[in-house]
């Protein structure tokens, strides 16, 4: 597997610093550079690739708003000087948010998160129902495996993903209805309107509450069958 990749910064010795890493990775290919970030969006725009490093901070047209115009949308690593940047990574889904002087072993570690979310979004859904979701929090994309879920709760436009033994859960902008359709309805269902437990956590299901190892959780009205397929289940 082979990902191909354009690097854009009107920095000449940070593309070079970023042509010499990738030299690092057999996996990658760097196809294109662009010091001109209008002529980077109009290859980008008429070429495919799979990664993008693209600086935040250009004259002509800010990173942030070449990634914004793409309608296809390679994975992107934004390369920066400046930290006040970070949330519009997050909102755009980057891949990760690297600051200058940029040192290889975070380079390395963010690349390997493209590679393995390449990975994932190429395989079928069959082969990694049972293993890992992609969530964006932390303005980059984290892995999660499934096993690891306790449960799951509804903040108005943003998740908390609580995992069996972390006290923090994982913060991420999506709702409860898009992350459902990323989990296998074997092993998640939904018991109200803020939350999804993973089944194989309940301990137990009394007087209309789900029982975990160090939560409570209610049953919706809406979702009052939940109670009955669980004695279903259990028969």
């Amino acid at each position: 597997m082979i990902l191909r990749c354009v690097a854009i910064d009107d920095e000449p010795l940070a593309l070079q610093l970023i042509q010499t890493y990738v030299a690092r990775f057999p996996g990658l290919e760097l196809v294109q550079v662009f010091e001109d970030a209008l002529s980077g969006a109009e290859f980008l725009k008429q070429n495919s690739v799979d990664l993008l490093f693209v600086d935040v901070n250009m004259p002509d047209i800010t990173g942030v708003a070449l990634v914004r115009s793409l309608v296809t949308r390679p994975m992107v690593i934004f390369t920066t000087a400046y930290r006040n940047y970070a949330f519009e990574s997050y909102e755009l889904q980057a891949i990760d948010y690297l600051l200058k002087p940029i040192d290889y072993s975070r380079f390395a570690a963010a690349v390997e998160r493209a590679i393995d979310f390449h990975k994932y979004k190429n395989a079928t859904q069959e082969a990694i129902s049972d293993e890992s979701i992609y969530v964006y929090a932390e303005y980059k994309m984290i892995k999660i495996l499934l096993r690891d879920i306790a449960y799951i709760e509804s903040m108005g436009d943003y998740l908390k993903i609580y995992l069996s033994g972390n006290d923090k859960p994982i913060l991420t902008l999506m709702t409860l209805k898009k992350i459902l359709e990323k989990l296998p309805e074997t092993q998640f269902a939904r018991i109200h309107r803020s939350f999804i437990v993973a089944l194989g956590k309940i301990k137990s299901i009394h007087n209309r509450k789900v029982n975990l190892s160090d939560a409570e959780l209610p049953i919706g009205d809406a979702y009052s069958s939940f109670i009955n397929q669980q004695k279903g289940n259990a028969g």
